[in-house]
């Protein structure tokens, strides 16, 4: 007999206590195989700062759409302030209108559907045109600014400059240069995290039967570590 390491195996799935499931999306965590006041327990033990969401969605559609669409708006807000850095104020009211006209469209229309898939392609568009402008206003507006300014206060005031202020206007120079590697740093950090949670969720969808098949095999608490849901 080999050595096995000490597991429980998974309960047979109780009937959920928030009622019968109305979402039109879910994941390849089983549900209710640990309590029936949880739909997803390691979604939800992932997730404490929304627990009573996480415990009671997504399986009810309202908070499915609450969870999803939640998404939208807030990469809307992130693409406001993207696209109205330095902007006129009329400017900045209009896109705030068509952002608001956007939101409630897709909000509308990803009801009408109830297709995740559209969801998916909105949020990715807005994600990656938040990342695209981002980026364009970092190395096209903020840097060329920001050497332009340095450039012309030291034409401006080389003759008279002290030496303090020679090494005062050098370490401006580094400070400017830090505050943008710290930048690409975080959006490095970002983007890695989104693509390493979007890796684990379509492994998740497209091995789901061998992953739960593995799951039960080990036992708990160690099939944790295969709840790709928990991850991303």
């Amino acid at each position: 007999m080999g050595f096995r390491i000490p597991s429980w195996s998974y309960d047979p799935p109780y009937p959920g206590y928030w009622g019968p499931v109305t979402s039109t999306l879910n994941f390849c965590e089983e549900d209710y195989y640990g309590t029936p006041y949880a739909a997803e327990i390691v979604n939800t033990l992932t997730n404490l700062m929304f627990a009573f969401l996480a415990i009671k969605g997504i399986f009810n559609y309202p908070m499915q759409l609450v969870d999803e669409l939640s998404m939208i708006y807030t990469t809307c807000l992130m693409c406001y302030a993207t696209f109205s850095y330095s902007r006129s104020r009329l400017y900045a009211f209009t896109l705030a209108m068509g952002l608001i006209s956007l939101a409630l469209f897709i909000s509308l229309f990803h009801h009408y559907l109830q297709d995740s898939a559209f969801h998916q392609r909105a949020y990715a568009v807005l994600t990656v045109t938040v990342v695209a402008r981002s980026l364009y206003v970092m190395e096209f507006t903020l840097r060329p600014s920001l050497r332009n300014n340095e450039e012309a206060f030291k034409l401006q005031h080389r003759k008279s400059m002290t030496a303090d202020q020679i090494d005062l206007s050098r370490s401006d120079d580094r400070r400017n240069t830090r505050i943008l590697n710290t930048m690409w740093l975080m959006i490095a950090v970002g983007l890695t995290s989104f693509v390493s949670g979007f890796g684990i969720w379509q492994l998740d969808n497209i091995y789901c039967s061998k992953l739960r098949t593995w799951r039960r095999e080990i036992g708990l608490p160690w099939a944790i570590v295969l709840e790709g849901h928990g991850w991303w």
